[in-house]
């Protein structure tokens, strides 16, 4: 039986000719990621290990990205942990306020995340670089001391569902539409503990930001990775941002799955996923039908939709426009270079003629951190990837998950709303 995508990059890394779903193995890493609210828990167990130093300083990446700039002395004093951690081991990759940015945005454009490497991060979206060609995934924080001690880590070799994607996009619909319809379909476990893996005509017509996009939200299917085939949009992504080299990797045409499903991107509507999971969709016609749902606020940004071109979605809706009397729309560029593009390309100037604040990057309103955090009663469309109960503030606030497009639009309006409705 042949091997998928996803099975071909594990054998690689744990020296094996062939491995097949539920094989335990130890792989070699070549990049292990954390944050400032995880690292500090593997510093504190690294150190227990007494072991001289980490596996490789260049194969380390150190991002504090979720409450910075510092929000409060605790969050100060995580920040501190890691950054006397990155000094002291002399770690390469240690990105702090100033040049650093979302992680899961910051390390594609670093050039750090490349085809056919295995990753891990303590961080449930690191499966995003699968948008790469790479085998990218979440780990616990012990998990991530054991890998900066040693560079090796141990996987179950997941099981594999294939999603043949056919068409183009049409109208406002992106790639946040295409997994919220697929989340909507099969659910939050619909995938557990398995390789959800992309491939037919349809790719093609996905932009890289698509694909970073769709692999981000593969943990919210259950998805233990997500991941695209390598083509010449990612090979002209990859001479932009490195000079790495790299491996592709194809599934066999023999590769078992244990389902496919064909979905008709042409066909997509824009997608919202209401309270208090991924998979309560429901499409912009849907919502219509059911009648108004007013708001308070719109957050543009986070990991998985802060790149550059879903800035400039979000500004092309509002230029010219106003947000609705009362509400509160906060954009969050996702990297210091994203935040400079939308200033050459004029688009800080759009959001703030239109009623919106440009934050510099941070997770901060994703988690419910800060730069956002709602009161009891009320309701927020969001660009990020969780609506879990509390999710961005208090337990009776509510968090409707959508594309830029609709962000954008809701915030206009004042309802959820797309930009049909303008």
């Amino acid at each position: 039986m042949g091997m998928t995508m996803t099975q071909k990059i594990l054998a690689r890394a744990a020296g094996m000719e062939s491995v097949k779903a539920g094989d335990l193995i130890m792989a070699e890493l070549d990049l292990v990621l954390g944050n400032d609210i995880t690292s500090p828990v593997a510093i504190h167990e690294i150190e227990k290990m007494k072991v001289d130093g980490v596996f490789n300083k260049d194969k380390i990446a150190l991002v504090p990205d979720h409450f910075v700039p510092n929000k409060d002395i605790k969050s100060a004093e995580h920040c501190k942990c890691v950054r006397e951690f990155a000094r002291r081991n002399e770690i390469t990759n240690y990105f702090e306020v100033g040049e650093m940015g979302i992680e899961h945005a910051l390390l594609p454009e670093k050039g750090l995340t490349v085809p056919g490497d295995v990753i891990i991060g303590a961080d449930s979206h690191t499966c995003t670089y699968g948008a790469l060609g790479a085998f990218s995934t979440g780990v616990g924080s012990t998990d991530m001391a054991a890998g900066m001690a040693t560079g090796k880590a141990w996987f179950k070799v997941p099981s594999a569902i294939k999603f043949v994607l056919k068409g183009e996009f049409e109208g406002d619909v992106s790639g946040k539409d295409l997994i919220l319809h697929i989340i909507g379909m099969i659910g939050v476990d619909g995938a557990l503990y398995k390789s959800m893996e992309f491939v037919g005509p349809g790719v093609a017509s996905l932009s890289m930001d698509d694909r970073f996009t769709v692999a981000n939200m593969a943990i919210e299917a259950g998805g233990k990775n997500g991941i695209f085939p390598v083509d010449d949009k990612t090979i002209e992504y990859l001479k932009e941002h490195t000079k790495r080299d790299y491996k592709v990797f194809e599934a066999d045409e023999d590769a078992e799955y244990d389902e496919v499903y064909e979905i008709n991107l042409n066909e997509l509507r824009p997608t919202i996923s209401f309270p208090h999971l991924p998979e309560n969709t429901h499409t912009i016609d849907q919502v219509h039908k059911e009648g108004d749902v007013k708001i308070d606020q719109v957050v543009i940004g986070s990991c998985t939709n802060g790149r550059i071109s879903d800035m400039r979605i979000a500004a092309e809706i509002l230029k010219g426009r106003h947000i609705a009397k009362g509400m509160r729309a906060i954009v969050l560029p996702a990297t210091q270079a994203v935040y400079m593009q939308c200033l050459e390309e004029g688009l800080l100037k759009i959001f703030i003629e239109s009623g919106c604040v440009v934050s510099t990057p941070t997770c901060g309103p994703c988690l419910g951190g800060y730069m956002g955090v709602m009161a009891a009663g009320e309701r927020c469309v969001s660009t990020t990837n969780r609506n879990f109960v509390g999710r961005m503030g208090h337990v009776d606030s509510e968090v409707y998950l959508a594309s830029p497009a609709v962000a954008a639009a809701s915030a206009i309006k004042g309802y959820i709303a797309c930009p049909e409705d303008l």
